[in-house]
């Protein structure tokens, strides 16, 4: 099942999405400038073989439900993140906000 919302934070707009998966269910939070995403996410892969797509996004680790992706600190983020201000540590909300 795909589940697709809306959010809004501190009055900006993102997009919820949860794909449940057997055995895993896959969430992201996004808007036109990079997401958000559980630990499916390979931070890595985005940092080095697709370095050349600019991808601004972060992974929590351990998150099972958008609220928790939400108020869950970021294990890893792009390089593209980290020049918007975003850090390892920091919660998804805050990121998110980083991305507006």
């Amino acid at each position: 099942m795909i589940s697709l919302s809306p959010i809004v934070i501190e009055g900006q707009p993102f997009t919820a999405v949860t794909v449940r998966l057997p055995k895993t269910t896959l969430l992201t939070i996004s808007n036109e400038v990079g997401y958000i995403m559980c630990g499916a996410l390979d931070v890595e892969l985005l940092n080095m073989k697709l370095s050349d797509r600019l991808i601004i996004a972060g992974r929590a680790v351990g998150v099972k439900t958008i609220d928790q992706l939400l108020n869950a600190p970021l294990e890893s983020i792009t390089l593209e993140a980290e020049k918007l201000g975003i850090e390892k540590g920091m919660i998804g909300r805050e990121a998110l906000l980083k991305m507006v």
